[in-house]
């Protein structure tokens, strides 16, 4: 008896240890797999988007299109989507790791979930819209997803925002298309729930819209950091960047407010 319990013992042993050696194995393989992901968004930057940072000065909210001449558009948005078609703008948060493109799938909406904008899949997967939203920015909200992943990339970065110093010195953020640079100011960030806002919301009711932008200057929530003298109007168009919270169910949300649309050449 004492013989069959030890080899009973034995055996769970020898099968946990396989079992923690294999999660070791897989928690490397992801680890690794994150890294390359990472390196070979950073490489990409470096080719079709070399200067952005040079490019981007803080803007006049004075300043309006006939003010300015046509300006270099520091994308190269040929080569991306020669790549990949459905590649349609380019977002860019200084002082942050995000710098990267934009996907739309035209067949599935939560397709680069988890691929990257090859088409692989990707633990990462790729900041991206759904089809709920024009690629060319012209809704009243348009939301862009990303994994808050635990290296840094993708939109993990989107909680330096939840500190007041780093919120009150970054004001902007910027999305490039094809001939257009939109600049947005940060108006909150904040945690909220998980509801889909683009099927939650009527946002073609001005009421409801209204409404809307009340709530992002003054949210409900414990976790939130709010730009002062911010007055959002029915005229407004917004972009939502979304990322998974840390803890729990619900999502973390940074609010940013259409201030400047410059041509681009």
């Amino acid at each position: 008896m004492k013989k069959n319990r030890n080899k009973i013992l034995i055996t769970i042993l020898v099968i946990t240890i396989i079992l923690l050696i294999l999660c070791v194995i897989y928690v490397m393989y992801q680890m690794n797999t994150q890294h390359k992901e990472q390196d070979d968004y950073s490489k990409l930057a470096s080719s079709v988007a070399p200067s952005i940072a040079e490019e981007v000065t803080s803007p006049s909210i004075d300043e309006t299109l006939a003010d300015n001449p046509i300006i270099d558009n520091p994308i190269d948005f040929e080569s991306l989507q020669s790549q990949n078609d459905e590649i349609y703008s380019w977002i860019y948060i200084p002082d942050t790791n995000i710098n990267y493109p934009v996907c739309r799938s035209n067949t599935n909406d939560n397709f680069y979930l988890d691929h990257d904008i090859y088409g692989n899949y990707s633990f990462s997967g790729s900041i991206y819209s759904q089809y709920c939203n024009s690629i060319y920015m012209h809704d009243r909200v348009t939301v862009l997803y990303g994994h808050n992943m635990a290296d840094g990339s993708m939109f993990a970065d989107l909680y330096k925002f939840t500190n007041t110093d780093f919120f009150n010195n970054h004001e902007y953020f910027y999305i490039y298309r094809p001939q257009h640079k939109l600049t947005y100011r940060i108006v909150s960030v904040y945690s909220y729930d998980d509801r889909h806002i683009m099927n939650s919301f009527d946002f073609d009711d001005d009421k409801v819209f209204q409404e809307y932008l009340d709530y992002i200057q003054n949210p409900r929530s414990f976790t939130k950091v709010v730009r002062d003298n911010s007055e959002l109007t029915i005229n407004d168009k917004i972009v939502t960047l979304s990322t998974c919270l840390n803890s729990g169910d619900g999502r973390l949300l940074l609010q940013g407010v259409l201030i400047k649309d410059e041509l681009t050449k």
